[in-house]
């Protein structure tokens, strides 16, 4: 019985390498036994040790072999973009739709990959991730693999010191407008400083302060057709108005969202809005747990308040493209990459390295549906994935809009006029959408 269960593994393990060779030279081409990947911290897809392990099980499989850079936040893009201005890109990237889609893409870098994707895939991936890596033109540029839900938390301790725990929905995670506001006015009653901060030094961690003000009144940030942008809303005038006017909410021109992040590990900030699974899973010191501060106060996630509680949070999409480097054999094994961990029994080891959630339940027949069933913070993450909303960051103009979305902010806190400046900004970020 064990003899034939071997040889029944072996078999399974053959056919899926004979799939994934037969698919990559189904048009003739050979596919490269070397190929480069590029790739952002995305959980542990930025850790050297959990690549390589996954890059060796890659090799091993189909004999090509992968070598990895690792890029950051900081100056990733302009590496990125020199070595594509230099025709030097790499064959594989790993990021989001906003820079492969929306950028790379749009700007004739990418390869479509519309042939990966048949009506089984189509079917078992969430409609909205496919929907992000698909350009205007029809064109796919990114095969999506994980995702997740950006969200705020708060420091759970300082919450009861001041009695505001009344005011959260700590089961579902949810709160309205109304209790957030007297939350955070009990929390400066109570510490009588700043408790929260609209940071706004620069682009890093911008989806909290979008989400923030949009989620309040329930403002929408651009059009339905992602065309433009909008907004000088009334709804998001009311909401920066009233947090300018909030006792304990400071427009901080010092703080990008990794700084607010340290802010409230040290418990000087009560709440933070550049918040996701990845801080709720990772410890704020080399040796400490997870979902503590530097001081040991519970760190609760929450979902942005709105006027019912019913919030649509920014998602985070990411994914595999392929840069066109005009070489068809190194395209081919791209594509065999991308098939491998993407849409494979592998999928469930890539989803695992990002420590996001899955972009289907189910990959060529190996359900992802339980990948995280024995890790209970990933379990208690899921409440939020409801509350997904439009992933707008495809919308044209983008990086530019990035950067008139922070100035702006910085200048209403500075005191200047809230509707004109969001005109002048929202003016800027509109002239790069229509290039």
């Amino acid at each position: 019985m064990k003899h034939t269960k071997k040889i029944l593994a072996l078999v399974l393990a053959l056919s899926m390498v004979f799939t994934l060779c037969a698919f990559a030279q189904a048009d003739g081409v050979e596919p490269a036994k070397e190929i480069t990947l590029w790739t952002y911290p995305i959980g542990n897809w930025g850790n050297e040790a959990t690549v390589n392990e996954l890059m060796s099980a890659f090799e091993a499989d189909t004999g090509i072999h992968v070598t990895v850079e690792y890029l950051d936040y900081t100056n990733g893009d302009d590496k990125v973009n020199s070595a594509l201005t230099a025709g030097e890109g790499p064959d594989l990237i790993m990021e989001g739709p906003e820079r492969l889609v929306a950028n790379w893409g749009a700007n004739g870098y990418m390869v479509d990959i519309s042939d990966l994707f048949d009506d089984t895939d189509k079917a078992e991936l969430i409609p909205a991730t496919l929907a992000a890596c698909t350009h205007t033109s029809g064109a796919i540029y990114e095969y999506p693999v994980v995702m997740t839900a950006h969200c705020m938390a708060i420091n759970k301790n300082a919450f009861e010191q001041a009695d505001a725990l009344q005011y959260l929905d700590l089961e579902n995670h949810t709160w309205t407008t109304e209790n957030f506001f007297k939350a955070v006015q009990a929390l400066y009653d109570t510490f009588g400083d700043t408790v929260a901060a609209v940071f706004c030094a620069g682009q890093g961690g911008d989806q909290g302060t979008r989400a923030l003000i949009n989620n309040l009144y329930g403002g929408t940030f651009t059009n339905a057709e992602h065309t433009a942008y909008t907004w000088d809303d009334p709804k998001n005038v009311q909401a920066i108005s009233e947090l300018l006017a909030a006792d304990g909410i400071a427009f901080d021109a010092s703080l990008q969202g990794g700084d607010e992040i340290a802010k409230f590990y040290q418990g000087v900030l009560k709440m933070a809005f550049c918040w996701n699974i990845a801080q709720q899973l990772n410890p704020n010191t080399a040796n400490g747990p997870a979902e503590k501060t530097a001081t040991g106060d519970d760190i609760v996630f929450m979902s942005f308040p709105s006027e019912t509680g019913e919030s649509s949070l920014q998602g985070g999409i990411w994914g595999f493209g392929i840069f066109d480097n005009g070489d068809e054999a190194r395209i081919a094994a791209a594509k065999q990459f991308i098939k491998y961990f993407c849409d494979s029994e592998h999928t469930a080891d890539a989803v695992k390295a990002a420590n996001y959630f899955a972009c289907r339940d189910t990959a060529e027949g190996t359900d992802l549906s339980g990948v995280w069933a024995d890790n209970a913070i990933m379990n208690e993450y899921t409440k939020l994935m409801p509350y997904l909303g439009d992933y707008y960051q495809v919308t044209t103009g983008w990086a530019a809009c990035r950067t008139a979305w922070w100035n702006m902010l910085q200048k209403v806190g500075e005191g200047a006029d809230i509707e004109a400046t969001i005109a002048e900004y929202m003016a800027q970020a509109n002239e790069a959408a229509a290039g």
